[in-house]
């Protein structure tokens, strides 16, 4: 898809048509998290802060997101795309590999296929725009899909990806992250044609399996295959972009409380517990990342513990440095199903509470707290719900 976000902002006011859009986290949030090509045409791109953006595109237009909505359009665009070919690997929130070797005798050549699919798309999203890569395996068909936006269809014959690829910049393939350019940049290495003119066992040397694959994909020619079934997940995580010289501890402390809420309603919600959970933050002068590990006992999941362990992560290692983003991360997952009958009432009496928290944060948007805990702390009379997320700043990590 095509701006994803913006896109579907434009679509459903129209006011905003055509015009530079920028949707952020909330009404005041401070970071990007994409633009429309309007902004981008005046050199606005996504992640930057918005005081920078407007600096470039004194007209831009701020939304604030609206996760369900964009997740129940990229629901049913996947929907659409399994009408054309039952193998679809769903990549992320706005995009998908489509393989259709097995459908060219219902549907006839890719070229055609790509055209139904984007006919499709069209229908089941309202008319958002989207961009399709066609080619001989996945890695050249996602650069593919990025040489003509919005709106393009690009067809890359497998023979023809090697000569096609050459002057491709190498970050552009996926999984070339920005450690692997440096790395190779000490080779003098820029394009992907300069990649396949290195041996292989430089890159497989440093990254075994992972750099064969980057050779082969700079070349066209990587076979890795679609991946239909979802593994279960490795890691819960949620982070923060903190507002701008964010050095006050009450404030970094209350993102990180929101963010131990957020992995902890997550873990409840797919019935899994964690046995560690990483807590980072990333300072701004100079740039650098802390961090710490905690074991976990596996359990109920509950925010308010790993808070207790986030703070204690930031006494012993923040020295009052200004912090740009907060992480909090949840590993070595398990599902606890036929766990239940372990718990003791206590346990029990938790189970309720948190379920009945989670409810009333799913109808009625993003709380933290168990009311009952933030109730016997707060001096606040009539407090009626939780009251620890960062005002106007509402965080949303696709599931």
């Amino acid at each position: 898809m095509n701006a994803f976000f913006a896109s579907v902002e434009q679509r459903d006011f129209p006011e905003l048509r055509g015009k530079p859009v920028g949707v952020t986290n909330g009404e005041v949030g401070t970071t990007l998290i994409t633009c429309s090509y309007e902004a981008r045409a005046a050199g606005v791109k996504t992640g930057m802060r918005i005081y920078e953006a407007r600096r470039l595109c004194p007209g831009l237009i701020q939304r604030p997101a609206r996760p369900r909505v964009y997740a129940g359009i990229a629901t049913r665009i996947m929907h659409g795309l399994r009408d054309i070919s039952p193998d679809v690997e769903v990549f992320s929130v706005d995009e998908a590999f489509v393989e259709v070797t097995h459908c060219q005798r219902l549907h006839g050549s890719p070229e055609h296929i790509a055209l139904l699919i984007r006919q499709r798309v069209h229908e089941v999203s309202g008319g958002l725009p989207c961009s399709i890569g066609v080619a001989g395996n996945k890695s050249t068909a996602k650069i593919a899909s990025d040489m003509k936006k919005p709106d393009g269809l690009t067809v890359i014959p497998p023979w023809e990806a090697r000569g096609r690829l050459a002057d491709v910049p190498m970050e552009k393939v996926c999984g070339l992250g920005p450690n692997t350019a440096e790395f190779l940049s000490r080779f003098g290495v820029r394009t992907c044609g300069d990649v396949a003119r290195l041996p292989m066992t430089v890159l497989a040397r440093r990254y075994g399996v992972r750099g064969k694959y980057l050779w082969l994909a700079c070349q066209g020619e990587d076979t890795e295959p679609l991946i239909t079934d979802i593994a279960p997940p490795q890691s819960i995580g949620h982070g923060k972009v903190l507002p701008p010289h964010a050095a006050s501890a009450h404030v970094i402390e209350t993102y990180l409380r929101h963010m131990c809420e957020k992995v902890a309603a997550r873990l409840r919600r797919y019935d899994m517990q964690a046995g560690q959970l990483c807590v980072g933050l990333r300072l701004g002068v100079p740039p650098d990342d802390i961090g710490q590990l905690f074991v976990l006992p596996y359990g109920l999941p509950d925010g308010g513990g790993m808070f207790e362990l986030a703070r204690k992560f930031l006494r012993r290692r923040w020295h009052g440095e200004a912090v740009t983003h907060v992480q909090v991360t949840a590993t070595h997952l398990r599902l606890a199903s036929g766990q239940l009958d372990l718990f003791s009432a206590a346990d029990a009496r938790a189970l309720n509470r948190f379920s009945a928290v989670d409810r009333i944060n799913t109808r009625y948007g993003e709380f933290t707290v168990a009311p009952a805990i933030l109730l016997e702390r707060s001096t606040m009379p009539n407090v009626i719900a939780p009251a620890w997320r960062p005002q106007g700043h509402r965080q949303h990590i696709p599931d």
